[in-house]
C-alpha cells in the first residue's frame, strides 16, 4: 500500500474529524512555524472544492480555511451554505471584520455569542469591531462588563490597550497592556504590532522592528505589521527584504492596494543605492523632538509651567534654556531637575538647539477661524492617525502640529523621499475630515 505524502496540515483540513476553535488554531501555528505550510493549505482548500457531495460540516471548514487563504468573498459565501453554526457565523463575523464591514461583524458575533460560541471571547472581538466603527467609549464598555479569567489573556489585554489608545489615554497604560499582552503569548500579532507602533513612533527604530519581525512572523498574515516593515528595510536600503514583506502580503491578498503600490516603488529603487546614514540619524532624532511632553510622567507642577509657556515637544525643551525655564512663576530647582533627567534619557539637553531656531513662518490669519478651529492647528499631526509612510514624511519634513502641516503645499510633501500620489491623497482626504485644507488647495 502507498504510503500517504500528505502533510498534518493537509489531514486536518481534508479530514472528516472534529473541526471546531482546537484545529484552526493547529493550522494557524503550522503556518507560523513554517510558511512553506501555506502552500499546503492551499493545495488542501483547492481539494476540498472539488470534493463531491460536500456536507455543510464541509463548508464550515472549507469557508473558514478560505478566511486563512484571505479569500474573504468567497469564504463569505461558503459559509451562507454551511450549517449555520456558532463556528460558521463567528468568522461570518471575522470576515466581515477584514472587509470593514464593522457593523456587520458586531451582529455576526452576537449572533455566534447567541449559538453556544464562547461568549466571553465574542465579547471581546465585538469591542474590537466596535473600536474599529470609531465607537471607542461601547467597546470600552463592553470590556469592562467582562470579568474572570478572559481579563488575563492575551486578546483581552490587547483589546484593552488599543481601546484605551483609541481614545486618547495614557500611553505609559496602553503599552504596560500591550506588554502584559505579549508576556501572556510571544506570539499575539495585534500586541506586537501595537508594542512596535509605539516605539516606532518614539523613534526607538531597532525595538520597533524587533518587533514588526516578531508579529510579521505570525499567522494569518498582518499586513500593517508587514508593510511597517518593509518600510523600515526601504529606509535601510534593504529593498530585497522590503521586497519579501510587500510579497507575503500579496500571497495572502493579491488585491491589497498599498501593497501592490509599495512593490512597485521598491522594485524601482531596488537598482539604486543610497548612502542615508547621516539622514536616517537626521530623522530619528526629528521624531524624538517631535514626542510631545504629555507622553512623560511629569510632576502637576512642571506639567502646568510646560503647558503655560507653550511647550509642547521635546524639541521646544531643547529650544529652551534653563533661565527661561525658571522665569516662569511656579517653576523651580525641582521640575527643573525632573525635566534634565528626562531629556537626558533621551540623550538631549535644555537651550540644545536654542542657537538654532528657525526663522519664524509668516503668520497666519487666525482670525475667520473659530476657537474650536484655532485648537485643531495646535493639535498634533498623529490625531490624524495617518499610515507610516505618511507619518515618516512628515517626520522627514519636521512638522509637528497639524498647523505645520497646513502651510506646507502638495508639492511640498511629494518633495519627501517615499512620499507619492497616495499619501498624498491620504493627508487630504484626513484633513478633509476636519475640514481643512494643505495651502494651495
Amino acid at each position: 500500500m502507498m504510503q500517504s505524502t500528505e502533510t498534518p496540515l493537509k489531514e486536518l483540513v481534508l479530514s472528516n474529524a472534529t473541526f471546531g476553535p482546537n484545529e484552526i488554531q493547529q493550522i494557524i501555528e503550522a503556518i507560523a512555524s513554517d510558511y512553506a505550510e501555506f502552500t499546503a493549505l492551499r493545495d488542501a482548500v483547492d481539494e476540498l472544492e472539488m470534493r463531491e457531495g460536500r456536507t455543510p460540516a464541509d463548508s464550515v471548514r472549507l469557508g473558514v480555511c478560505l478566511y486563512l487563504l484571505g479569500r474573504f468573498r468567497q469564504a463569505q459565501e461558503i459559509l451562507a451554505s454551511s450549517d449555520g453554526g456558532a463556528l460558521a457565523l463567528f468568522y461570518t463575523g471575522r470576515i466581515h471584520f477584514a472587509r470593514e464591514e464593522y457593523d456587520q461583524a458586531v451582529g455576526s458575533y452576537r449572533a455566534a455569542q447567541a449559538a453556544g460560541y464562547d461568549g466571553d471571547q465574542c465579547s471581546v472581538v465585538i469591542s474590537e469591531a466596535l473600536r474599529n466603527a470609531r465607537r471607542g467609549e461601547e467597546a470600552l464598555e463592553t470590556l469592562n462588563s467582562l470579568s474572570g479569567p478572559i481579563e488575563q489573556t492575551s486578546d483581552y489585554l490587547y483589546q484593552r490597550g488599543a481601546t484605551v489608545a483609541a481614545l486618547g489615554g495614557n500611553p505609559s497604560e496602553t503599552i504596560a497592556l500591550y506588554e502584559r499582552a505579549v508576556t501572556i503569548n510571544d506570539k499575539h500579532v495585534g500586541a506586537l504590532f501595537g508594542l512596535a507602533n509605539e516605539n516606532d513612533r518614539r523613534g526607538n527604530d531597532d525595538e520597533a522592528m524587533r518587533l514588526y519581525q516578531m508579529s510579521a512572523a505570525c499567522f494569518p498574515t498582518h499586513v500593517g505589521s508587514l508593510l511597517n516593515l518593509g518600510l523600515m528595510y526601504e529606509d535601510r536600503a534593504d529593498f530585497e527584504k522590503a521586497r519579501l514583506c510587500y510579497q507575503r502580503i500579496l500571497d495572502a491578498y493579491p488585491s491589497e492596494p498599498r501593497a501592490r503600490l509599495y512593490m512597485k516603488d521598491v522594485e524601482a529603487s531596488s537598482d539604486m543605492y543610497f548612502d542615508e546614514e547621516a539622514q536616517k540619524r537626521r530623522e530619528r532624532m526629528t521624531q524624538i523632538l517631535g514626542i510631545p511632553v504629555t507622553d512623560f510622567e511629569l510632576s502637576v507642577r512642571s506639567r502646568n509651567c510646560l503647558q503655560k509657556m507653550g511647550i509642547q515637544t521635546l524639541g521646544d525643551l531643547t529650544s529652551t534654556s534653563e533661565q527661561q525655564l525658571l522665569a516662569s512663576k511656579n517653576f523651580g530647582e525641582t521640575s527643573l531637575v525632573e525635566i534634565r533627567e528626562m531629556l537626558s534619557a533621551r540623550g538631549l539637553e535644555l537651550g540644545q538647539f536654542a542657537s538654532e531656531k528657525a526663522a519664524a513662518e509668516p503668520p497666519v490669519d487666525y482670525s475667520e477661524m473659530s476657537a474650536d478651529e484655532q485648537a485643531m492647528l495646535e493639535r498634533p499631526i498623529s490625531d490624524l492617525s495617518l499610515s507610516v509612510r505618511a507619518r515618516k514624511c512628515m517626520v522627514r519634513l519636521g512638522l509637528n502640529t497639524i498647523g505645520e502641516l497646513l502651510r506646507k503645499t502638495g508639492d511640498d510633501l511629494l518633495e519627501c523621499k517615499n512620499f507619492g500620489v497616495t499619501s498624498l491623497n491620504e493627508v487630504r482626504e484626513k484633513l478633509t475630515i476636519h475640514g481643512l485644507k494643505l495651502r494651495g488647495d
